[in-house]
């Protein structure tokens, strides 16, 4: 490729990214897609629909994602996900604390963006202060201290931590082949899971799960494949174009965050351009914003009273801090992580869970005690 295509290349990457990312909003919007809210319907009431939401959705990813690994078009590898070093402490403890924050806020990071499109105010605070706690931990004082504690714990495997490149290693089938059973095995194993039951045959359902895990398969491609460079014209180097990473990139809604953040406070630094991360931030707000129009369900909405605002002040605070620890939020780990099958991502989406489900029994003692 030359360089001069370059220019042509990056924005083909970013209108595809941002395209699907109000896919992914648009349909959240629309079928009220939540994963915080996935929990408390199961904690609160045993209502597990918008779960089978979530399930779904980590199906079809694995499934896309481990197609286009046996088809060689992507390799786990090139992602943060699929590397050797598993620091499990990092992904617990960084689950945990995102999970109980994001019940104090009132969902995750990407169902933040997609209130602010449905008119939202508190959940733009939210975004503002998850963003600079999330920069904070990427870069600032509190990545000081996350590198010299949580990150130095883990171990080294062999192999890549996907499970079809540990498969690999043990048995001595190709990588590609054993990304093609074992996907098509647990997303089968899902999505059975999701549709023997009526519930998981509703139409929403269906939408949201199918949507949500196409999108974050069209963003493997779009950065994996479409994006992808043997050799960049100037560096000589594989490439990834604009991703942050430089690797292989999906949807993630905390370190994101901070980048859109950081995008927008230092417009005029011309080192300062645009990538997958920070236009799929602007996508979900976008597509959400189009069907709450649409359908006029567009409602300003702001806190409640002070407890209200302090509850989603420190829940920003815990996702931003929790989420770039845990490499990842309940989409960015919860299933572009799990599509990889990397053992970092299930053990970051278990501390997910659980934090998430300390924090609503929180709340229920809360309310018990203050009845």
């Amino acid at each position: 490729m030359l360089e001069s295509d370059l220019p042509a290349l990056a924005a083909q990457v970013l209108w595809a990214a941002f395209i699907l990312a109000a896919v992914f909003g648009a349909v959240a919007q629309r079928t009220h897609f939540c994963t915080m809210g996935a929990l408390a319907d199961i904690v609160n009431m045993g209502d597990w629909v918008r779960m089978r939401m979530w399930v779904l959705a980590i199906a079809v990813a694995m499934v896309g994602f481990n197609g286009m690994v046996a088809l060689g078009w992507v390799q786990a590898g090139n992602s943060i996900y699929g590397g050797p070093r598993v620091i499990w402490l990092s992904h617990l403890a960084g689950g945990l604390v995102f999970g109980f924050g994001m019940v104090l806020a009132s969902g995750c990071g990407s169902k933040t963006l997609v209130r602010i499109g449905g008119g939202s105010l508190k959940s733009l605070v939210v975004f503002t202060v998850l963003g600079l706690t999330a920069y904070a931990t990427l870069r600032g004082v509190a990545a000081v201290a996350r590198v010299a504690t949580v990150d130095a714990v883990g171990i080294t495997l062999p192999a890549g931590q996907d499970l079809p490149s540990l498969l690999s290693h043990v048995t001595g089938m190709t990588v590609r082949s054993a990304a093609g059973w074992t996907g098509l095995l647990a997303g089968g194993l899902l999505a059975a899971w999701v549709l023997v039951r009526p519930e998981g045959r509703r139409g929403e359902v269906l939408l949201a799960g199918g949507a949500i895990g196409a999108a974050v398969v069209g963003v493997w491609w779009v950065s994996g494949v479409l994006g992808h460079l043997i050799e960049h014209p100037q560096t000589l180097e594989e490439t990834f174009i604009a991703t942050n990473s430089r690797r292989m990139e999906s949807l993630s809604f905390a370190s994101p965050i901070a980048y859109a953040v950081d995008w927008l406070i230092l417009f005029s630094d011309t080192s300062k351009v645009l990538t997958i991360a920070i236009v799929s931030v602007a996508g979900v707000v976008a597509g959400s914003a189009a069907v709450a129009l649409v359908s006029r369900t567009f409602r300003w909405e702001g806190f409640a009273g002070t407890e209200d605002t302090a509850n989603h002040l420190v829940g920003a605070m815990l996702m931003g801090l929790g989420g770039v620890t845990a490499l990842g939020c309940t989409i960015g780990q919860g299933v572009s992580g799990v599509s990889t099958l990397s053992l970092g991502s299930f053990i970051a989406l278990a501390g997910i869970v659980g934090g998430g489900v300390a924090a609503l029994k929180y709340q229920a003692w809360r309310l018990d005690h203050s009845a």
